[in-house]
């Protein structure tokens, strides 16, 4: 999923896609890993991912990511742990995702246009309803930086 360098056949002229966004938790002290995980459902794509989207120009990385987060899943967040960077081709143009591990701290969702629905669910519920085999990295990659190894395993520092 990740690359230190650009995707296949990214030439250093060409113009990168720039987008940032977060897998996006909050405490659930019922669910077996202390935590769940929200997940968004694109009707566009069709697919359930993590919110992401561009950033807009003047924009920093993190800043994309708190927006992005607001218009997806209607959440105020609070950025942790950076992540993996992703970088891949979308549409034949070479694209960077900057993630974050963030934690939901207010807000509500409202369907939109871009997102119909968000789902509230337990690491190995949202792991398994992940359409991208990449966003299944990136949520593994996640709980460990949020001290989560298996079912089961204490939740983040703040969820204990």
């Amino acid at each position: 999923m990740t690359e230190t360098t650009g995707p296949p056949g990214a030439g250093e002229d060409e113009e990168w896609v720039r987008a940032a966004g977060c897998v996006l938790w909050r405490a659930a002290p019922e669910a077996p890993e202390g935590i769940e995980v929200a997940l968004v459902h694109r009707p566009k794509y069709d697919d359930w991912s993590h919110p992401k989207g561009k950033l807009k120009e003047g924009e920093s990385a993190a800043d994309a990511a708190r927006r992005e987060i607001r218009e997806e899943t209607g959440a105020e967040c609070v950025l942790g742990a950076p992540l993996p960077t992703a970088r891949y081709r979308a549409k034949g143009r070479p694209k960077e995702v900057v993630y974050w591990v963030a934690e939901a701290v207010a807000g509500a969702f409202e369907p939109n246009s871009e997102v119909d629905q968000v789902h509230w669910l337990p690491p190995m519920d949202a792991r398994a309803e992940l359409t991208h085999p990449a966003n299944r990295a990136l949520l593994d990659q996640a709980l460990h930086a949020l001290g989560i190894t298996a079912a089961g395993a204490p939740g983040p520092p703040s969820a204990r």
